[in-house]
């Protein structure tokens, strides 16, 4: 059972609880059954899941609620607490700094990804403005500097190692003097695996660790190995003195709960998680978004980053006057999904919008609708200047329809199928209108403009509904200070009826 299974499943039980008429002590029980059911079978330790619904039971005790108490709502409550506890340690990782010296020192078995980890965490930091640099000790697999490199090249990250020398601490010292003296602020060391834990790739592991002198020692563990994980994590962390892992293969038919409960069971803060092979597939690990994001709940914060890194402060006013204006053209589309592509895989995006469930987006789909956001651009490469630009939906005639099928290499039922869903979000942005702009034309301002009726009419039904309706929608908007879901709209586009 992959997370997104596992989050689909809690979900449902939820909303069948939700759907009773009475909340009583037999349907809070069946809903506690099925979401332990739905965690023993993602591996999560047989203790942690029978302490968890100790723990519910003992915060949701409905004979002594006062009547007229949303019972709903504090079930629910208690539900997110309890993951959130699960997978919390409880303490922060170490936080590479800008422009202050680091070294972090990768460890794990062999085959858990950690050579491709390195570049992703080089890649992910130099995207926020760090001048990374990767540093190969691992003499013992054959190959391990030819995928370090071929990574590195591709990443544009700085790399060192060697093809005659075997002993990993002289490679780990040599790198770290040569990036030291080009001022990278964040020098990673990949060491040596093995197929399973021996006294061998301890003992290198400390040599490494004591010539380098991390500053972080990450533990890289596979999310496919399941209840073997909490030895494995235990093993790692008391030899390499580890403050941090990283989860790898969630993105496949990993079952991922055994790996997430053994190390918040070891006390080792998850500070990423893999969910792909790219170098982009990779997401920083927040406890409270990520439960939020497998409840169906979303993750704005999140996202808000992503449109921040994509979408640059002097497009803002621009945007914000089509908004007010309820203008919303075809090529204004075409921006909204350069923005989205840009923002990395579809799926990790769509899981940050509250009410964009399992069910929604489902896992295995990401691929298809990011090909059908790249179908759509092709069609619209085929299109006039005067056709983008238009309002006017009598302009897309026939012949024209024709025109631009043949033009683009496509269907005319694809060029269709692409109008209908431009006029489908051109319906929703039109319900923008009249908003009245901030001055500065900033989208962190818009939303003191912003009120919850245009919001409500905006939102997606089916979205709206599982965020809770009207209240739902009030209390996420006071949570996040309304500004986050103002900017989502502005900066995406996204939504509809």
């Amino acid at each position: 059972m992959v997370l997104a299974q596992l989050g689909g499943s809690i979900s449902r039980a939820l909303a069948q609880m939700s759907n009773a008429t009475v909340i009583d002590e037999k349907v809070l029980g069946e809903c506690l059954n099925e979401i332990s059911r739905a965690l023993l079978q993602s591996d999560v330790q047989f203790k942690m899941v029978r302490d968890m619904q100790t723990n519910i039971r003992k915060i949701v005790n409905l004979e002594t609620l006062a009547a007229g108490t949303n019972k709903r709502r504090i079930i629910q409550q208690a539900v997110f607490t309890e993951l959130c506890n699960m997978l919390d340690p409880g303490k922060p990782a170490f936080t590479p700094k800008k422009g202050k010296p680091s070294v972090v020192m990768f460890v794990g078995l062999q085959g858990s990804g950690k050579t491709t980890t390195c570049t992703k965490y080089a890649y992910y930091h130099q995207r926020k403005g760090f001048k990374p640099s990767l540093v190969c000790a691992d003499t013992f697999r054959a190959g391990a500097f030819d995928q370090l490199k071929q990574n590195a090249t591709k990443a544009k990250i700085p790399f060192y190692g060697s093809y005659m020398e075997s002993d990993p601490v002289k490679i780990a010292v040599e790198g770290l003097e040569r990036f030291r003296k080009d001022n990278s602020d964040l020098i990673i060391i990949d060491t040596s695996g093995r197929h399973k834990q021996e006294a061998a790739l301890f003992e290198e592991m400390r040599q490494v660790a004591e010539a380098t002198k991390p500053d972080l020692v990450i533990f890289v563990m596979d999310g496919s190995i399941g209840q073997a994980a909490f030895d494995q994590a235990q093993a790692f962390k008391q030899s390499a003195s580890v403050g941090a892992v990283i989860i790898t293969k969630l993105d496949g038919h990993a079952k991922g709960g055994g790996a997430l409960s053994a190390v918040a069971a070891t006390k080792s803060p998850v500070i990423f998680i893999g969910t792909g092979e790219h170098i982009d597939e990779f997401e920083i690990f927040d406890v409270k978004p990520f439960v939020s994001r497998l409840l169906g709940m979303g993750d704005l914060s999140g996202l808000m980053d992503k449109i921040q890194d994509v979408m640059p402060a002097d497009q803002q006013p621009e945007l914000l006057a089509k908004l007010a204006e309820g203008t919303f053209t075809l090529r204004l589309l075409y921006d909204q999904f350069q923005n989205l592509l840009k923002m990395g895989p579809i799926g990790q995006v769509f899981s940050m919008l509250p009410g964009f469930s399992s069910e929604l987006m489902p896992k295995g789909h990401e691929k298809e609708g990011q090909a059908k956001i790249k179908r759509y651009m092709t069609i619209m490469d085929s299109m006039t200047a005067a056709e983008l630009d238009s309002t006017n939906p009598k302009l897309m005639t026939e012949s024209r329809i024709i025109r631009i099928a043949r033009g683009s290499g496509r269907q005319i039922r694809d060029v269709m199928d692409m109008l209908e869903e431009y006029k489908r979000l051109a319906k929703m942005w039109s319900k923008m209108k009249g908003l009245k702009m901030p001055k500065n034309g900033k989208m962190s301002d818009l939303s003191q403009n912003l009120n919850i009726q245009q919001m409500t009419k905006a939102l997606p039904p089916q979205v709206l509904k599982q965020m809770g309706g009207m209240g739902g929608l009030q209390a996420l908007m006071k949570q996040m200070g309304g500004k986050d879901m103002s900017k989502m709209l502005g900066g995406m586009g996204l939504g509809g009826d």
